[in-house]
């Protein structure tokens, strides 16, 4: 395991902010990972020169998503209030983030991602909002998928739980493109279509393309974490979902 669960380190003479998941290879977006990406964020905030963010992940997979034993009653509140506010934070950049996903990219992790501006993703990755199966749900791609894709596509992953590929993904919108090394496409796109761009005017493009979005997703993301907390984690089903799940046998629902 890593010192930190996160790296950081500045490419493209220092105008590309390299952000990198490195706790393979589940890349379980708990507590310490969460902490570690809003302070890695908030390191580079003030540096002008910068103009992008490429976030990706060390081993094979993205990330497996958030730690379901902190979905628990017991710590789900302060879980949730860190993950949202990173969540909020990377919707809200206007420096453009973009997003390289190979294999596995769940639950909080696609959330993550999800948040990003353009989006690679290997042909053969495996996308999804898994949280119903466990009795939950994703708050945030609640509020995020909608904003990427089309609402029929958006509600079948999260009342379905299923895992899509990264070309199903790139056929419905979620992804931008897919490639078998979307590092190295992610790299062709910041060399081919941002290099050459001031980081001010592309934050400025930035800004006025997600507009009023992000205050939206801000305010229904609050509203949601409200219904989570509130409602559903009063629910017999919620917590079973999540006991079961770590105590690797099947959930008995009760559908209260």
């Amino acid at each position: 395991m890593s010192a930190s669960p996160v790296k950081t380190w500045l490419d493209r003479n220092g105008r590309l902010l390299r952000v990198a998941l490195a706790r393979p290879k589940a890349n379980v977006l708990d507590a310490a990972m969460v902490r570690a990406l809003d302070e890695a964020l908030d390191r580079h905030a003030a540096n002008a020169d910068i103009a992008a963010i490429l976030l990706g992940a060390e081993g094979p997979h993205f990330s497996f998503g958030a730690s379901v034993e902190e979905h628990l009653p017991e710590a789900c509140a302060g879980m949730l209030a860190g993950f949202h506010r990173l969540i909020n934070r990377v919707f809200a950049c206007l420096t453009p983030v973009l997003v390289s996903i190979r294999g596995q990219c769940l639950g909080g992790g696609l959330e993550l991602a999800s948040a990003g501006h353009v989006l690679f993703a290997a042909p053969d990755a495996k996308l999804g909002q898994p949280e119903i199966q466990l009795g939950v749900f994703a708050p945030a791609a609640s509020c995020l998928l909608p904003e990427r894709i089309a609402r029929v596509h958006a509600e079948d992953l999260l009342i379905s739980g299923r895992s899509i590929s990264g070309t199903e993904a790139a056929a419905m919108g979620l992804v931008n493109a897919t490639a078998e090394d979307p590092d190295a496409a992610a790299l062709d796109y910041y060399d081919r279509h941002l290099a050459s761009k001031s980081a001010t005017s592309l934050r400025q493009a930035t800004r006025a393309a997600r507009g009023d979005a992000i205050e939206r997703v801000r305010a229904k993301l609050a509203a949601v974490e409200r219904q989570y907390l509130q409602e559903l984690m009063a629910t017999k089903d919620a917590v079973e979902g999540l006991r079961a799940f770590i105590e690797k046998r099947p959930a008995q629902w009760e559908n209260r």
